[in-house]
């Protein structure tokens, strides 16, 4: 197998810089100017981490593509993490968006759109009652409050390397089989240790053992790990997640936000799982701020045989504006219009000539790396085999070498998830698309290699 010079990735690297800083003036410009009145001249914080030395300043998108203020035209892999799976400005979501801004956005009441998307969650990922959130992260923290509540007890359980959000007790980390706060937690108001467990991946020993003391009330999980890379699981992993949970009493809460790229309803329908309780946000209104939360019958009639009304507004979940008519409206036309089944005939095929484009490349140059897909996203990987768990997916990861592919597909106008090696496909991404990133990744090897 062959091995990366680090004196030519070095190399590469600064020309690919020099060629972004040329090609990119307008942004360059705009940056400098937000440095004034914005903390690092960006309006959100993972903003900074961009591949090139300043991020790039979108002026449009529309579907697959997006222009930046430069006029350079991008396939966008990345799609807002998630956020924009649908493809940038899909027309259905769009439409029922301005038309429930003319009628108005928020009034803190139910609209009829609300019966309809939970009549299609329902239908999609079979729990039979659903609740409305802004953001995954908080359909993540109410339903931890709500399996705390039901189960009396006080800890939950991740997995190592896992990602749900903002979400406090899961901002943590094994270091030596010692849990505690992961590398980066600002703030954290607690010791982690204090409220969570933490087990690898497919490591079903260990994940007993944490459930044998009896004192977790839920296992948060998504059903693959897509946050520290594409980690799949392993064969009878997940029955054996669902039969400890069940045997120890705590309550399983899968995590669709990234997983959703399975199909339409996400991992769950796909492998049959069934979950007590089931979490999604990001693209199931087209990129409005959206999030739900599902639950079984029996867990729906624990929430509300232990609900009181006057409490509602002061118990740590809900929100003035989760629910809202504009969300909803958004979420009913991406769930009935844009996120279809037949969306994912077409993504899934793309992402797996994706995986073929970019496994040929691999074999041909003899790299030690391969590349993994999970329905209509795919990841490429610097280590020879597929980590088994999360901290076998940190360690394969290479800093230069990842910044290396992401700058350099950009300054060819593609765009890569930032933090991963990793493309999602919008449904009018077309098979020259996927060509075209599959003729940039040769080309950006050989230059390390020729």
């Amino acid at each position: 197998m062959r091995r990366i010079d680090r004196s030519r990735l070095q190399a590469a690297l600064a020309r690919e810089d020099e060629r972004f800083v040329k090609d990119h003036p307008a942004s360059r410009l705009l940056f400098e100017r937000a440095k004034a009145t914005l903390l690092g001249g960006v309006p959100m914080n993972w903003m900074e981490r961009s591949a090139g030395p300043f991020p790039v300043f979108v002026r449009d998108g529309q579907g697959a593509h997006f222009t930046d203020v430069d006029g350079r035209r991008y396939l966008d892999l990345c799609l807002g993490d998630t956020g924009a799976m649908t493809g940038h400005a899909p027309a259905a979501a769009v439409e029922a968006a301005i038309a429930q801004l003319r009628r108005g956005v928020t009034f803190m009441l139910p609209t009829e759109d609300a019966i309809r998307v939970g009549e299609e969650l329902k239908r999609r990922f079979g729990l039979p009652y659903w609740q409305v959130a802004l953001t995954a992260t908080d359909a993540n923290r109410f339903s931890i409050r709500l399996a705390r509540q039901i189960t009396r007890r006080p800890k939950i359980l991740v997995f190592h390397w896992c990602y749900h959000g903002s979400v406090d007790e899961s901002f943590v980390t094994l270091k030596d089989g010692v849990t505690g706060p992961r590398r980066g937690n600002i703030g954290p108001p607690v010791d982690p240790a204090l409220t969570t467990r933490v087990v690898e991946f497919n490591d079903l020993p260990a994940l007993e053992a944490a459930l044998a003391h009896e004192d977790v009330a839920c296992v948060l999980a998504e059903p693959a790990m897509t946050n520290i890379g594409i980690v799949l699981p392993q064969p009878g992993f997940h029955d054996a997640l669902r039969e400890l949970t069940r045997r120890t009493g705590t309550l399983l809460i899968i995590d669709e936000t990234h997983t959703i790229c399975a199909g339409p309803g996400g991992y769950t329908a796909a492998y049959g799982l069934r979950p007590d309780m089931l979490t999604i946000g990001k693209p199931i209104a087209s990129g409005i701020p959206a999030a739900v939360y599902g639950v079984t019958a029996e867990v729906g009639e624990k929430i509300r045989a232990r609900a009181n009304e006057m409490d509602v507004d002061s118990g740590g979940i809900g929100g003035t504006l989760a629910g809202n008519a504009l969300s909803l409206a958004a979420m009913r036309a991406t769930l009935e219009s844009v996120l279809t089944p037949q969306a994912y005939e077409r993504t899934i095929p793309l992402a797996k000539r994706f995986t073929e484009g970019v496994d040929r490349v691999i074999r041909e140059r003899e790299l030690p790396w391969h590349v993994t897909r999970l329905g209509c996203r795919a990841e490429y990987w610097f280590c020879p085999d597929p980590p088994k768990n999360g901290s076998e997916a940190a360690a394969a990861v290479d800093p230069d070498l990842d910044r290396y592919m992401h700058l350099a597909a950009l300054n060819r106008g593609i765009l890569m998830t930032p933090f991963h090696n990793m493309a999602l496909i919008a449904p009018d991404t077309a098979e020259s698309d996927i060509d075209r990133h599959t003729a940039v990744f040769a080309d950006s090897v050989a230059a390390l290699l020729d």
